[in-house]
């Protein structure tokens, strides 16, 4: 199904098919969109919201991949009361099939890739299977462990940052002993690879310490001495042009202003915090590595303003487009 792209509509006692249907509302509008559109998730759900809203996007139930039409449907999970609780058993069920289904197709070759609308991590993990993130559910359903959370977003003015992450859902406790020289030189490798697909003319990595001001030589920590740099070097030799380690307080302000192409992270919150503030309604997840395309909106669930109507698409908008011009540039 070469010029599909899949939306699974994550928790749906959260924003995910509001932002989807409203996201969609911006898609229909260009005429020069070469792609369809699969949205996996509850069928009822969707149905209402779009009339509700109203989106009126043209839905049709999914049949075929030959037939007329841009946006479809299938339905996925449970079939959802119309009194559950935001928070319950079958929301997690709900969420955890579609994104299972959107990856299954896509492993398959159905979909180019999937954009994947938030989930609930605490809930889902109730329901008993070890669960850390859909990076990483995604990652061992395709059976790679070469991949990395890519988080890109920009400012009013168009200034990017682009982050990539060595360590992700883990306590903070445990990132020293989780930050290895050959995740740091697969997570540089991958930035790099990013750059390139995403067509920037160059690829200029800048990868942060892990302790305030780079350790100073040792002073305050010996994981930039031991681990990050022997890293760097060894991923210089293989071509790549890498820099660090540097504070990250200083290399978030150069990646800002255009000195780097792109930043690797040594855990989430080093990461994210900056590109939350510069990109918070437009940033993206993307997982680079799978055999798909996997991009999804940077922001949660937004229970407290679910069925409000006053969440904001613009990140799930965002996602897409990025999908669209990653599908573009995929043979």
């Amino acid at each position: 199904m070469k010029g599909w792209l899949g939306i699974t509509l994550g928790d749906p006692g959260g924003i995910g098919p509001e932002v989807t249907l409203k996201a969609l509302v911006r898609i229909q509008a260009d005429n020069s969109d070469p792609f369809k559109y699969l949205i996996l998730g509850d069928a009822r759900i969707l149905r209402e919201l779009n009339t509700l809203l109203p989106a009126d996007i043209p839905l049709a139930e999914f049949k075929s991949p030959d037939q007329a039409g841009r946006f479809f449907f299938t339905h996925t999970g449970p079939a959802l009361p119309r009194d559950f609780a935001q928070g319950s058993p079958i929301t997690a069920e709900s969420a955890m099939a579609a994104l299972t289904e959107g990856a299954r197709r896509a492993i398959a070759g159905e979909l180019d890739g999937i954009v994947t609308a938030p989930v609930n991590k605490e809930n889902i993990i109730k329901l008993g299977p070890a669960f850390m993130g859909q990076t990483e559910y995604l990652s061992e359903m395709a059976g790679t462990e070469r991949t990395a959370m890519m988080l890109l977003g920009a400012d009013d003015r168009g200034r990017w940052l682009r982050v990539a992450l060595v360590t992700t859902h883990i306590p903070l406790r445990d990132v020293a002993n989780k930050i290895t020289g050959p995740k740091i030189i697969q997570t540089i490798e991958l930035a790099a690879q990013a750059c390139r697909e995403l067509g920037l003319p160059r690829a200029r990595i800048g990868v942060c310490g892990l302790n305030p001001h780079s350790g100073e030589g040792g002073k305050i920590g010996n994981e930039e001495i031991e681990t990050i740099t022997p890293a760097v070097e060894q991923a210089k030799s293989r071509g790549i042009d890498a820099t660090g380690p540097i504070p990250a307080d200083t290399l978030f302000y150069y990646a800002y202003n255009g000195h780097y192409d792109a930043i690797v992270a040594m855990y989430h919150d080093q990461g994210l915090a900056p590109l939350k503030m510069i990109g918070f309604e437009s940033g993206i997840n993307w997982t680079v590595g799978l055999p798909f395309i996997r991009t999804s909106p940077d922001h949660g669930t937004g229970y407290d303003i679910t069925g409000k109507n006053k969440a904001n698409p613009e990140s799930m908008l965002a996602a897409i487009n990025l999908a669209r011009q990653l599908a573009r540039q995929r043979p």
